[in-house]
């Protein structure tokens, strides 16, 4: 990845920020203060919205609004899917009516609600949260990939003006992309779990079978790729 021309606009952004410096130097003596002050507090302006804090907290957010909406909302089973392959999953169930899963545990298919057992109800609501818990780390590591997205900016922007080369930045940021593997090599350990739970569900439920179509295969592939990307 070339870390350069990724952050070609924060490059820019810093030098503004460093050539308004100067300006506001050189007005230092003159009459029009004013002036100087509004090229100050857009600069400011600029530094607060570009900085690392300021976009994890955005990004941070925006994860919680989702997964407070993630927990209130129905759970749609049919765009469920897992794994490398999942032009195979989305054409096991291209044909199928929607289905989803409410805050309730209720499973309906096309607007109708499956009539079920207590034990049935269980297993459903229990497919739910499994579902819900890798969607919620996933978005944690997604916000880890946020911010190793600043830093790398961070470090591309130094590295430019100081004539670093891309493997240097790397190195510098190597740390924090071991931790997101390491948090998405866990986030593989649940699926085990995550296709138990669908399976037992298929098995009590004739009507869910037909959206089970997560494989051990997609169990065993997760997390493959990691050293390829």
């Amino acid at each position: 990845m070339k870390y350069r021309s990724i952050t070609a606009g924060l490059l820019a952004a810093s030098l503004s920020l460093s050539l308004a410096a100067c300006g506001q130097d050189d007005q230092a003596g003159q009459a029009d203060t004013g002036a100087s002050k509004g090229v100050a507090d857009a600069a400011k302006e600029v530094q607060q919205a570009t900085s690392p804090s300021f976009i994890a907290a955005q990004v941070q957010k925006g994860i919680d609004q989702a997964k407070r909406e993630l927990v209130t909302k129905d759970i749609n089973v049919s765009s469920v899917h897992v794994g490398k392959d999942n032009d195979r999953h989305q054409d096991d169930t291209s044909g199928l009516p929607r289905a989803v899963i409410t805050p309730q545990g209720d499973f309906v298919i096309a607007g109708k609600t499956v009539t079920t057992t207590p034990e049935q109800h269980t297993l459903v609501a229990d497919y739910r949260q499994h579902i819900i818990s890798i969607a919620e780390a996933g978005m944690d590591i997604g916000a880890s990939g946020a911010s190793l997205g600043t830093s790398a900016a961070k470090e591309a922007i130094f590295g430019a003006l100081t004539g670093k080369s891309d493997k240097e930045i790397e190195d510098r940021i190597k740390p924090q992309t071991e931790q997101i593997k390491a948090a998405a090599a866990k986030l593989c350990l649940r699926m085990p779990d995550l296709l138990a739970s669908q399976q037992k569900l298929a098995a009590a439920l004739p009507e869910f079978r037909p959206y089970a179509t997560m494989t051990q295969k997609d169990v065993e592939d997760c997390g493959k790729d990691d050293d390829k990307n």
